[in-house]
């Protein structure tokens, strides 16, 4: 049985004007990960979210659940997979947390590193191109990857 991911990078532009706790700084939705990512490599998953970890990866950010402030636009996506059983192991990172991973950490046998299953020269590192772009407009911490599998 296959894992399929789903997600958008999101963005709250009003933090850097207002401050984050400002009632205008939401995040907005900012692009569909389906635009950005060409599959579902399962040691990726396994490095960054802890999916189908039979590779023994410490996760970058696992199952922290879908965020309560997420934009509007975010929300209509994932209801569209919120059915019991459909969606499960939502979860986040920002870009700031993205930025001191580190690469070099390799799965449990030592033999693959997260740069290999995750990093720039994978498939990933379009998202990581978006998410680093954004974060130069509105900063690291307002910057922010939501996922869920199905």
């Amino acid at each position: 049985m296959s894992t399929d991911i789903s997600g958008m990078i999101e963005c709250r532009p009003g933090a850097r004007l207002w401050g984050p706790d400002d009632e205008d700084s939401v995040w907005e939705a900012a692009i569909d990960l389906f635009l950005l990512n060409r599959g579902n490599a399962y040691d990726g998953l396994a490095c960054l979210f802890g999916v189908r970890n039979s590779f023994g990866f410490r996760s970058v950010a696992e199952d922290r659940g879908f965020p309560d402030d997420a934009s509007v636009g975010l929300r209509s996506e994932y209801a569209a997979y919120a059915g019991p059983g459909d969606a499960f192991a939502a979860t986040w990172v920002t870009w700031a947390e993205v930025t001191t991973v580190d690469w070099q950490e390799t799965d449990s046998s030592g033999t693959r590193s997260r740069a290999d299953a995750a990093g720039d020269g994978s498939d990933w590192g379009r998202v990581w191109t978006v998410m680093g772009t954004l974060s130069e407009v509105h900063g690291a911490e307002n910057v922010r990857l939501v996922v869920w599998f199905h």
